[in-house]
């Protein structure tokens, strides 16, 4: 983090939240076990869970990448009995795909083991009284995203 004499303005505070959160990320990323998934098809089980089933033409739209992109994401997850395809209620020339058991047993053990790294880094680095800030640094944080 940059030192600011004074009050920070909102573009110094922008920067320095943006450059820790992008090494938070990185260093949670590193604390999941050994899955061997790429980032996209992590978020792409982390959107299944949280959202339910969808298209592969849903999800590529909903993760900002080109549909041959996502054919090729959600073809490796399904190799892997991650997610399963079922015909669309909807639209029977489509299919949609959801989280298997064990897509959600990888899903599971990746967040234990991100929440565990952090339980103890909490722990070990900051006193209770930066426990209290961190607490309110986390609400002020869901007010900038809208919860």
């Amino acid at each position: 983090m940059s030192e600011h004499l004074g009050d920070p303005t909102p573009e110094q505070v922008a920067a320095d939240l943006t450059n820790v959160v992008g090494r938070f990320v990185r260093r949670l990323r590193g604390a999941s076990p050994g899955s061997g998934l790429s980032p996209t098809q992590r978020s792409v089980l982390s959107r299944l869970d949280r959202e339910g089933p969808a298209t592969t033409a849903g999800l590529a739209r909903a993760e900002f990448v080109r549909p041959q992109s996502m054919r090729m994401t959600v073809g490796a997850l399904e190799s892997l009995a991650l997610v399963e395809r079922t015909p669309d209620p909807d639209d029977g020339r489509q299919s949609v795909l959801s989280l298997t058991d064990e897509g959600r047993r990888t899903l599971a053990d990746a967040r234990a083991a991100k929440q565990s790294w952090l339980s103890v880094a909490v722990a070990e680095e900051l006193d209770p009284a930066e426990r209290r800030q961190l607490a309110d640094a986390v609400e002020l944080l869901e007010r900038l995203v809208g919860k």
